[in-house]
């Protein structure tokens, strides 16, 4: 089966986000990678130090997946623009869990849809981050 990850692009808080979510999921981080680091980046002499400090990607670990992410960098005429354009949904494993992980994700955001068991016989919620990352959280009842 094909393998689905997720990638999230930043403006310039990479390693804030992914500090935060290593807080919320646990695991390690697999890589942190940054732009100063890569060899034979193109326009690289041209980098200012807080480009060159940046996150060039980030792995981390959660359960058999991999969340990942970038800093868009201004100066490459990347910009990030925060909206509705994507939602990362969690599977949970039990209830406490889905709690659990709306909480934590939720501190410093903004609930969107408490948990709440659901029409369709799910456990489920959703939420954006404090860093405009929306999630939903979901239990499904066997």
């Amino acid at each position: 089966m094909t393998k689905l990850n997720s990638y999230l692009n930043f403006q310039g808080n990479t390693e804030e986000a992914f500090s935060f979510y290593k807080s919320v999921f646990g695991g390690e981080f697999i890589s942190i990678m940054r732009f100063k680091d890569v060899d034979g980046l193109p326009g690289k002499e041209h980098f200012n130090e807080k480009d060159l400090n940046g996150i060039m990607n980030v792995q981390l670990a959660v359960g058999d997946n991999v969340l990942m992410g970038t800093d868009a960098l201004q100066s490459m005429g990347q910009h990030i623009i925060t909206g509705t354009n994507v939602t990362l949904s969690l599977h949970t494993e039990s209830k406490e869990e889905a709690d659990g992980l709306y909480a934590a994700l939720s501190t410093g955001g903004q609930p969107a849809m408490p948990m709440t068991d659901m029409f369709w016989g799910d456990y489920w919620g959703m939420l954006t981050d404090k860093f405009g990352i929306q999630w939903m959280v979901n239990f499904h009842k066997k």
